[in-house]
């Protein structure tokens, strides 16, 4: 029994050692890791730059902050309309980035998909054993 027990658990471990090191697994953390600090650079680019010089202005004949504009008992638009800021810039540095590969995959596909020109000295070379080659059927034919 315990034997039975410890050989599920080897493969068991062996199962997962195998599912985590693909390299899928592997990109996927590092996607993780890099969007959260994506996401607090987009977060401090909108609660330092953005929010502070376009919308506090606006707001500033209220005389609160952006972050503390309430609307009725408790409702805080203003930290929700900074969650919505971060998401649309998220949205389109993310949009720009995939347009980008597919433009650059595409580019890739029509290089690999048009054949190198032939070389000039090749396909006169080639027209020349051609040409010789009929000659030489003539003069063969011939009585």
């Amino acid at each position: 029994m315990a034997r039975r027990v410890r050989s599920a658990a080897r493969g068991f471990l062996r199962d997962f050692q195998a599912f985590a090191l693909k390299g899928n697994v592997i990109d996927l953390a590092v996607a993780v890791i890099v969007g959260g600090a994506f996401s607090k650079i987009v977060s401090s680019l909108v609660e330092d730059l953005v929010m502070p010089g376009i919308i506090n202005p606006l707001l500033a004949q209220t005389g609160t902050g952006w972050r503390e504009l309430t609307i009725g008992p408790g409702i805080k638009i203003g930290s929700f309309f900074g969650s919505v800021v971060d998401f649309l810039i998220i949205a389109l540095a993310l949009f720009l980035l995939i347009r980008g590969l597919e433009r650059f995959k595409q580019r890739e596909a029509a290089q690999e998909a048009e054949p190198p020109a032939p070389d000039p000295a090749v396909v006169v070379q080639q027209r020349l054993a051609d040409t010789l080659d009929r000659l030489t059927n003539v003069l063969n034919s011939r009585p």
